[in-house]
């Protein structure tokens, strides 16, 4: 659920965003979208283009 909702706020952004920024975006805590972000990157469907910055793939 989570996942979907933290995937969802990076392909609006259209740019890498921190897990801050996507917090604010989704209204998730932080500690949701770091475990979201986690289980995302390992299913490949998002990445990390630099430290700290998440992307969808």
């Amino acid at each position: 659920m989570n996942e979907e909702k933290v995937l969802e706020a990076l392909k609006k952004s259209g740019a890498p965003m921190k897990s801050v920024e996507i917090a604010e975006a989704t209204g998730l805590p932080k500690a949701d979208v770091d475990k979201a972000i986690k289980n995302l990157v390992k299913e490949g469907r998002a990445e990390s283009p630099k430290r700290c910055f998440y992307a969808a793939k």
